[in-house]
């Protein structure tokens, strides 16, 4: 039942993810009022108690602060492209690039609202646990004005007042998670050449993967700092001896027949550094070629 404490929440999009954050506003005593362009979507959250709105303008009339969980930012200009947004905070839990973002933050203002970005970083069923966490950015007296709501998502991380901010942070993040997961299938591809079952192969590279933190974070040492101070000291992991490791990967996968493009993007970043005469450096010292393409 809603709390006559708790402030309504508007919630546009109703996919996986926005269901999630619907009940999870409901089960914390938010009155929420819902729009999805396929209303089919709504019965659910409806039965648990929140209410369809006829429209979008409906929608977003009915509450202060309007959640969109939509496919793109795109979907937002299709969907609000005639609504007002006089006073409304609009927090955009979409995906898009972090140039898009900004646009649509001048969009928003445009109209009359104010604009949160955010970006959630765990899947529909984790939304509303301790394990979830949102980035966000924007104004700041309007992340704090709505902190304690958003808070109830997952726990609110503000990064700063540029909007781009949060898409940028998400993108980063998800770009360590998808790159994972492909070299995850590549391993098992590879293993798989040999007669190795994924069943069995799968484990055995899932403890590489949860060993790389410990390997990174070894006592108080932080290779983000010294990443910023310029400073990648040569210790075992050097740049010619992750190189050679990389070549022999290549190796590996071409005799198997398997896909290069993901060990040769890899591979190239070490024959970089290696030609720009770093090899004695920490495997750190591939970000200058990243940073600087050629």
């Amino acid at each position: 039942m809603p709390h006559a404490d708790r402030s309504p929440v508007t919630l546009i999009g109703l996919g996986p993810m926005g269901q999630a954050m619907t009940r999870t506003l409901l089960a914390a005593g938010h009155p929420v009022t819902v729009w999805n362009r396929s209303s089919a979507r709504a019965a659910g959250v409806v039965a648990d108690g929140a209410v369809l709105a006829g429209s979008a303008a409906e929608a977003v009339a009915a509450s202060e602060l309007v959640v969109l969980s939509l496919t793109d930012y795109q979907a937002m200009y299709d969907v609000l492209e005639s609504v007002s947004l006089a006073g409304r905070t609009v927090v955009n839990l979409s995906s898009d690039t972090p140039d898009r973002t900004r646009s649509a933050a001048d969009w928003v203002v445009e109209r009359g609202g104010t604009f949160l970005t955010g970006g959630v970083m765990v899947p529909a069923p984790m939304v509303g646990t301790e394990a979830a966490s949102v980035y966000y950015s924007g104004p700041s007296a309007v992340f704090e004005q709505h902190q304690d709501t958003l808070s109830l998502i997952g726990t609110p991380r503000f990064l700063g007042e540029d909007p781009g901010l949060a898409q940028l942070m998400y993108q980063a993040q998800l770009d360590v998670f998808l790159t994972t997961l492909s070299s995850l299938m590549h391993a098992t591809a590879l293993l798989g050449t040999a007669g190795l079952a994924a069943a069995n192969a799968v484990p055995e590279l899932i403890g590489m993967v949860r060993g790389i933190p410990p390997m990174l974070e070894v006592g108080d040492q932080n290779p983000g700092a010294d990443i910023d101070a310029g400073k990648h000291p040569g210790d075992l992991s050097t740049i010619t001896m992750m190189g050679a490791t990389a070549d022999h990967i290549v190796g590996a996968s071409e005799a198997a027949g398997i896909d290069l493009g993901l060990p040769r993007a890899v591979q190239a970043h070490y024959r970089r550094a290696i030609e720009d005469g770093h090899g004695g450096d920490h495997w750190t010292r591939i970000i200058d070629g990243i940073r600087a393409p050629r």
